[in-house]
């Protein structure tokens, strides 16, 4: 390894006599860090389903405003993705973390100048929209740990850094509880956070490395782009993190206009659901990593559409305790299904490389291309899963009064999940008899059951 500045010049972590000397503690050092960066941008991105708790009816916002609300909050931080993926080729992991780090400042601190009663609700959907830059720095922070992994560590790798940024929906929630509790209102939230933001980019910027091996590569973003299986791969993703990311948002809300609850008893309970699904995060990668993401991905569907229709139960039998123990088993599942789908997206990159018959460096080279493309596409359309969950939520509410419309197009959403997963990668092809083979010969099907 040779390094300049703040930047690695070489670096092979599947080189395993490189990554025991010195490539498994630099690795590290970056993930703990870039964890930290995420942490603060997930809080960020999803501040917003606390504030709208604080929001009661001085600020004359009605229920399906504040949905329609977290709603572009989502729509945004799925968006920015796309770039944020690619501006670590462009800036490099380190240099970009410090950047995306300081940008947090500017939603955080509009936020603090506009949260009273008597803003118009047009400002807080133009401040909402800022708030979605913080879902961007998971799209950063996933293609820049994945270049510095080797393959047979990224499930828990990418687990662990995903989930530590997955905690920060969770924490913000219980710090917003701990100040509701104490009659502090949404300004004492936001000020916390200010500071947070500040210790996050000063740390990046002492402590990571740039990777000078991630170069700008739009060809990758093509080839990425024109490849089936980053779409597939998209659309399990809106299943899995679309759900996290949507529940978050809308948990506290379906409490609190479905069941009654106050703010104040709605989020003693927020918070529990994306803690769980953030801790597991971390086991549904390393579940993927000894059994196959394909395998854990298809049962977790099971089990997410299994949750789900205690859910539709739950609800229209208006039992509390039955909806909010669902609920958190769903958030838990949803968790652990992202741990394994993004475990499995540099799997299927190096089975291909493998079908292509590229051996050793050259395999590693095309999986880290294609699949650090294709993350940045992937999280983008997945996080469009929560934009879709709260819309849903939204005309369930106006046009029943109930959650119970929006849970049964979620129960038929995860039953297509199970049937494209055991479809396109644990449906095993039909052998022909012997003799029937017919020219030209095909090429061979990629087994994609153990990525």
């Amino acid at each position: 390894m040779t390094a300049r500045g703040r930047w690695i010049l070489q670096w092979d972590p599947e080189d395993e006599a490189f990554w025991n000397r010195t490539g498994e503690r630099i690795a590290r050092r970056n993930l703990l860090f870039s964890v930290l960066s995420e942490h603060i941008g997930f809080s960020m991105w999803t501040m917003w389903s606390v504030l709208v708790l604080f929001m009661d009816t001085e600020y004359g916002l009605t229920p399906a405003d504040k949905f329609l609300l977290t709603s572009l909050v989502t729509l945004v931080g799925a968006v920015v993705r796309v770039p944020y993926t690619f501006a670590v080729a462009i800036f490099g992991g380190r240099n970009w973390t410090v950047i995306s780090a300081a940008l947090l400042l500017v939603p955080t601190v509009a936020a603090f100048a506009v949260m009273e009663p008597g803003t118009s609700f047009s400002t807080f959907l133009l401040v909402g929209l800022l708030a979605g830059i913080g879902g961007g720095n998971f799209a950063s922070s996933m293609t820049n740990i994945n270049a510095f992994f080797p393959l047979r560590k990224k499930g828990w790798a990418l687990g662990l850094n995903a989930g530590g940024g997955n905690i920060g929906v969770p924490v913000i929630q219980l710090v917003a509880l701990a100040i509701i509790g104490a009659g502090g209102g949404p300004r004492v939230l936001l000020g916390l956070y200010i500071p947070l933001i500040v210790v996050a980019a000063v740390l990046a910027a002492l402590s990571m490395d740039n990777l000078a091996t991630v170069k700008n590569d739009t060809g990758a973003a093509k080839d990425a782009a024109r490849d089936p299986h980053t779409w597939i791969m998209s659309f399990l993703y809106i299943g899995t993190f679309g759900s996290f990311i949507g529940y978050s948002f809308a948990f506290g809300q379906v409490l609190q206009n479905q069941f009654d609850r106050t703010p104040l008893e709605a989020a003693y309970v927020t918070f529990i659901g994306p803690l769980l699904g953030s801790l597991i995060r971390p086991v549904g990668g390393s579940l993927a990593d000894r059994y196959g993401g394909a395998r854990i991905t298809l049962w977790n569907f099971v089990a997410m559409g299994a949750a789900t229709a205690v859910l539709i139960a739950a609800s229209m039998r208006q039992s509390l305790v039955l909806f909010t123990v669902a609920f958190v088993g769903l958030f838990v599942l949803t968790g652990l299904g992202n741990g394994s789908t993004y475990k499995m997206i540099p799997g299927i990159f190096q089975a291909k490389a493998r079908a292509l018959g590229l051996q050793g460096d050259a395999a590693a080279a095309y999986g880290r291309r294609l699949s650090g493309a294709s993350m940045g596409l992937i999280g983008a359309v997945g996080a469009l899963g929560g934009v879709g969950i709260n819309l849903a939520f939204r005309q369930s509410f106006l046009s029943s009064g109930s959650g119970t419309g929006a849970f049964v197009a979620f129960l038929a959403c995860y039953a297509v999940c199970f049937a494209v997963t055991w479809a396109a990668y644990l449906r095993r092809p039909a052998v022909r008899p012997a003799g029937t083979d017919t020219a030209p010969r095909e090429k061979p099907q990629i087994s994609y059951a153990e990525v």
